[in-house]
């Protein structure tokens, strides 16, 4: 299995960095649009419905929506300061507040959302959604001035998730002996968290420098970088949790020892928004 990850990895994060450096911003954007909307497919199975299609109808309805008229861009790239951009932003914000709730309160506080497809839904959206669109923005940042800054920043986050991922592993299989959240993920550990937080911190400092990304303070970005790092630590969980209640064990078979495509952003999903929130408020 192991083995299946790495040979998967390798050929897909090559593909990955490709795409986010080289397709034109319109095209990128459709990409990124269609692993959304992959998402929300494979978000069908953690739904309490009769239908997969029926359960995909209100989240491609919205994503329609937001695609032709909600996005905080201006002429010259980036703006959250826009009435769009500040309601997309809160609602990010809020949720994953609320997801941590849920998430420490699991599994004694499901009754109310898990046989209700129409919060499970939602949940979805509020997860994927806000996720697209920071991709997006961040990739569009500059774009005219700066073609490839944007594309630097979207690979940061990338760089700084995976550095948690890489670090919790090792620190929590070295160190690890107190659980984070047994009842969701019982292989997760406080040790393991901390090295994962240190390592996301330093490769995001790093990085950050060597690709000359503009911020206030290297304090400051290392606080964005921390924070940023412990919200994908909760995507990843929020997933493990929606996937116990909904009685599965991977959210699709699209990569070979990934699992499914949520399986393989459940961090990313949590990471993009927080980061982007929060780089431009603060670093």
């Amino acid at each position: 299995m192991l083995k299946q990850r790495v040979l998967t990895a390798s050929v897909l994060a090559p593909i990955v960095i490709a795409a986010i450096f080289f397709l034109p911003l319109p095209f990128f954007i459709v990409a990124i649009a269609g692993v959304t909307l992959l998402g929300h497919w494979e978000w069908t199975k953690f739904v309490a419905s009769s239908s997969r299609l029926k359960a995909l109808a209100l989240p491609s309805l919205i994503l329609l929506v937001s695609l032709c008229g909600l996005w905080p861009v201006t002429q010259t790239g980036f703006d959250l300061s826009t009435v769009n951009g500040s309601i997309l932003a809160l609602l990010g914000a809020i949720w994953w507040l609320v997801a941590t709730a849920m998430v420490l309160k699991y599994p004694k506080a499901t009754s109310w959302w898990s046989n209700s497809a129409i919060l499970q839904q939602a949940f979805g959206v509020l997860t994927l959604l806000p996720f697209l669109w920071s991709v997006s923005l961040l990739r569009a940042y500059e774009y005219d001035n700066a073609p490839y800054l944007g594309a630097k920043m979207v690979l940061l986050v990338c760089l700084l998730v995976w550095a948690a991922d890489t670090g919790a592993y090792f620190a929590g299989k070295r160190f690890g002996k107190r659980k984070i959240a047994p009842a969701v993920s019982p292989n997760k550990t406080m040790e393991g968290l901390i090295g994962g937080l240190i390592a996301s911190v330093g490769v995001t400092l790093v990085a950050a420098k060597g690709f000359s990304i503009p911020f206030s303070s290297l304090p400051m970005l290392g606080v964005v970088a921390l924070i940023t790092a412990f919200a994908s630590v909760l995507g990843d969980l929020a997933e493990s949790m929606f996937k116990r209640v909904a009685g599965v064990k991977d959210s699709g078979s699209i990569l070979p020892g990934h699992g499914g495509i949520l399986d393989r952003i459940d961090s990313l999903t949590a990471a993009f928004p927080v980061f982007t929130v929060l780089y431009f408020w603060l670093a």
